[in-house]
């Protein structure tokens, strides 16, 4: 049996930490899942099918990462990934989206990161052709070669040297013939150096383009839009929005598509023609091939919110669609056959990953079918004031990083103190506690709230570095984070 080649639980775990502070427990499941994937595709094929997932559902309250794990667990793997919400979809017969939509908005997903693949791929052999068709829109003909057919012996019509006109019974006699030759010769030369012309200033516009001299030089272009064949999803019960798209697609291929003629910059016309090039190099039969292998396969949906469709005690009223829902949810998770525009996909092997504050109501108001279909229960923790400052400091996408970039693009440069993170953190965890506890959002209300001022003074400032300390936090916080109705507001 092949060794496995992919990241181990351990090695997912520490690049998960890299943008994740804490939640140990929600990242060594979903490290399991991942790894149990690969060791999956490495058994026999008369026990693979039979391994299913083991979904997950994380309980904590918002703000704490659970979304930040599931999208970054699915940029390790290069997996198609789509987070939805499960407030947004209604049980079959109201009005809104079915759940079926999921899938296919994740093969869409599928099918696109395998389409920037192939036309990555191709990019350094669409260039040169791309070159090419620029070079026919700055020099027009000058890539057509005229190319003429020598005309047969018996219709060659010559004058003599002496002017008389030659009798058709003497047409092949050797002074016709010289007389014809010459005259064909000429005109060939004459072509040979108007072709020798037009092709050294073809190439001479060659180096120019490649030089980049041409760039804003304005050419006129066909822009060509094929028209699509509709969707079947338009009868298989999509959304309005499916309903919209597929009438769209129906107008435009009767019309033959859409072209139009526009003026743009050869940097402008570069990126169009590359488009056209790349779409007629893909073959998108193929795409769709290896993107419903990758979704069925290595697909991950993760469902937030899911604790806002679970009902507690009889089902009437607005509870009724909620638990519709969930109904509706099941076979998806279980693993059914749902229709595509792309072909039917399987759900089977797609990883399932709900989540939820389940503050108002506990995972076991979910119906007990849905309850099992996510066996594995990971409660995230709330975070503290330790939490906040390695937050704010650690990550690579770190806050105080952030904004440091951002600032620094108008020349200021902005120093946090170490008692700055520090009060700002203990802030945070003060208002949580008080109010409603919106995990590490917090923080960015906090950190917009301190260099408000900076940021909108940042051009006077140019130049300067601005020192943030525990000082400068309390003049811009400490009023409004003690004050709690105001802090309601505010922070």
């Amino acid at each position: 049996m092949s060794k496995l080649t992919g990241l181990t639980p351990k090695e997912i775990v520490e690049k998960l930490d890299q943008y994740i502070i804490g939640q140990k427990k929600a990242k060594k499941a979903v490290a399991i899942a991942l790894r149990n994937r690969e060791r999956r595709s490495h058994l026999d094929e008369n026990i693979r099918d039979e391994v299913a997932p083991k979904n997950i559902l994380m309980i904590g309250p918002t703000g704490v990462g659970k979304t930040e794990i599931a999208r970054r667990l699915a940029k390790l793997v290069n997996a198609p990934f789509l987070k939805v919400e499960a407030t947004k979809y209604t049980e079959v017969g109201y009005v809104g989206r079915d759940v079926e939509s999921m899938v296919r908005d994740l093969m869409a997903v599928g099918f696109n990161n395998v389409k920037n693949e192939m036309e990555e791929n191709l990019k350094e052999k669409c260039a040169p052709k791309v070159e090419e068709k620029l070079l026919d829109l700055l020099l027009p003909g000058s890539g057509e070669k005229t190319e003429k057919k020598e005309e047969a012996s018996q219709d060659v019509k010559a004058l003599p040297a002496d002017g008389s006109v030659i009798q058709l019974g003497s047409i092949f006699t050797p002074e016709a013939m010289a007389e014809a030759a010459r005259i064909d010769g000429e005109a060939k030369s004459a072509e040979r150096k108007a072709d020798s012309s037009m092709s050294a200033t073809r190439e001479k516009f060659r180096q120019m383009l490649r030089d980049g001299k041409l760039e804003d030089r304005e050419v006129e272009i066909t822009v060509r839009r094929a028209p699509r064949m509709p969707s079947m999803e338009i009868i298989a019960g999509g959304s309005m929005d499916d309903l919209q798209a597929g009438m769209q697609d129906i107008a435009n291929m009767l019309s033959g598509g859409r072209n139009k003629k526009r003026f743009v910059s050869v940097k402008e016309a570069r990126k169009i023609l590359t488009e056209e090039t790349l779409d007629s190099m893909v073959d998108m039969d193929k795409v769709a091939d290896i993107a419903k292998n990758r979704v069925e396969q290595s697909g991950i949906i993760f469902i937030d919110e899911i604790d806002k469709i679970a009902t507690k005690g009889e089902a009437h009223g607005q509870d009724v669609s909620r638990e519709g829902v969930q109904r509706d949810i099941l076979p998806i998770v279980e693993g059914s056959k749902v229709n595509t525009k792309y072909g039917v996909v399987d759900t089977t092997h797609i990883l399932f990953i709900a989540a939820g504050a389940f503050s108002l109501s506990a995972p076991s108001d979910l119906i007990p079918e849905l309850q099992g279909r996510f066996p594995l229960r990971v409660e995230l923790e709330s975070l503290s004031k330790d939490d906040f400052k390695r937050i704010l400091t650690e990550p690579k996408n770190a806050l105080t990083k952030q904004y440091t970039a951002l600032l620094e693009t108008e020349d200021v440069k902005i120093s946090f103190t170490e008692d700055a993170i520090d009060r700002m953190s203990t802030l945070a965890e003060e208002v949580n506690s008080k109010s409603e506890n919106i995990g590490a959002r917090r923080l960015h209300t906090i950190m917009e709230k301190v260099l408000e001022d900076v940021s909108f003074d940042a051009d006077e400032h140019s130049g300067e570095t601005v020192t943030i300390d525990s000082k400068f936090v309390d003049e811009k916080l400490v009023g409004v984070a003690q004050d709690q109705d105001l802090s309601r507001y505010i922070l």
